[in-house]
């Protein structure tokens, strides 16, 4: 099969990595930002409140997370859009876009836990079901676990019985590996779609993501995997202490690759949306404001809380932690 395939089925398979509810942060395979601080969804509503006093946003928008595994990203976001401007709780429309319905149960759950009746929680399979005129999109960690294909000097990998080998041609991705300057590495496989979906979905929007990667393509490959917070390249020589059988991970572990924002951003602006800008993610949330929130919780709480909540959220935008390996990419389409 192709190694998009394998991927594909190693993540969103009926036992696949992502068809069930898995565990972010410490007990987990791996950290994300959501699972670090909640001043990251807190910075999004203080972003979201922005928009609408610029008159990008109406009141009645819908906001769309894309991808939100248990719902602590959007939950958040409303929590701080309940202390910023709780009016617009009762006005907004707030949807999760998630193809498992494990996944949509565990969402609705923390919902109903967190807020009862006060948010009004919409779920669909794909950005194809929805219909709007008027959104913010949100997603976190979402292109890099899209399926890609493995390229190398000009060949294109299948896979058998968990190995791989580079002896088939595919005109498209050798396209691409050529666009973006690679000999080597991964071409994701999606983003045209997910562009085009997004676009027809909503008459007006902003969509931010979190990632990591560079605007430029890697020179090599990046795929790997996280297993309890262990980072495992996935061709590890069977000599290395830290190998793996790759059969051993299948399903049961996360697999990832960093992102070429370039190849989003061709993506997005093929499907006619204007991009906005790319940041580092600690640049994107100082000037969105995470600053200013941190300053308002030190008026209204103990010292020592507000420490602890200080200590988390400079894991966001320390250079050696989230800071400056991941990045904000944000459009804005408009028909």
């Amino acid at each position: 099969m192709k190694f998009s395939e394998y991927m594909t089925e190693w993540l969103y398979g009926e036992d696949g990595y992502y068809a069930t509810y898995k565990n972010i942060g410490k007990e987990g395979d791996f950290y994300t930002a959501v699972s670090t601080s909640k001043f990251f969804g807190g910075t999004i509503a203080k972003h979201i409140i922005s928009l609408v006093d610029e008159g990008f946003l109406e009141s009645n928008a819908v906001i769309c997370e894309i991808g939100a595994h248990h719902g602590y990203f959007l939950a958040d976001v409303c929590e701080f859009l309940y202390t910023l401007r709780p009016e617009l709780l009762q006005t907004f429309n707030f949807v999760i876009i998630e193809r498992f319905d494990d996944l949509q149960k565990q969402q609705k759950n923390y919902f109903k836990e967190s807020f009862g009746e006060a948010v009004k929680l919409t779920h669909y399979k794909s950005l194809n079901e929805l219909s709007c005129k008027n959104a913010f999109f949100i997603a976190n960690e979402i292109f890099d676990a899209f399926p890609c294909e493995l390229y190398y000097k000009g060949q294109t990998a299948r896979v058998q019985a968990h190995n791989v080998e580079f002896d088939c041609k595919d005109d498209w991705v050798t396209q691409k590996a050529k666009k973006y300057h690679k000999d080597r590495g991964e071409i994701a496989i999606g983003y045209e779609e997910f562009a085009k979906e997004m676009a027809n979905s909503c008459e007006k929007f902003e969509f931010m993501s979190f990632d990591y990667g560079e605007m430029a393509a890697r020179p090599d490959f990046s795929l790997r995997i996280y297993s309890k917070h262990k980072v495992l390249p996935f061709f590890i020589p069977e000599d290395n202490e830290d190998y793996l059988p790759r059969e051993s991970l299948f399903a049961k572990s996360d697999i990832t690759y960093d992102v070429t924002f370039a190849h989003v951003k061709d993506a997005y602006e093929e499907a006619g949306v204007e991009f906005v800008e790319l940041k580092a993610q600690m640049v994107a949330l100082v000037d969105m404001g995470i600053l200013d929130l941190l300053e308002m919780l030190k008026d209204k709480v103990d010292e020592k809380l507000y420490r602890q909540e200080l200590e988390k959220a400079k894991m966001l935008i320390l250079p050696n932690f989230l800071g400056e390996r991941f990045k904000m990419i944000r459009f804005r389409g408009e028909k």
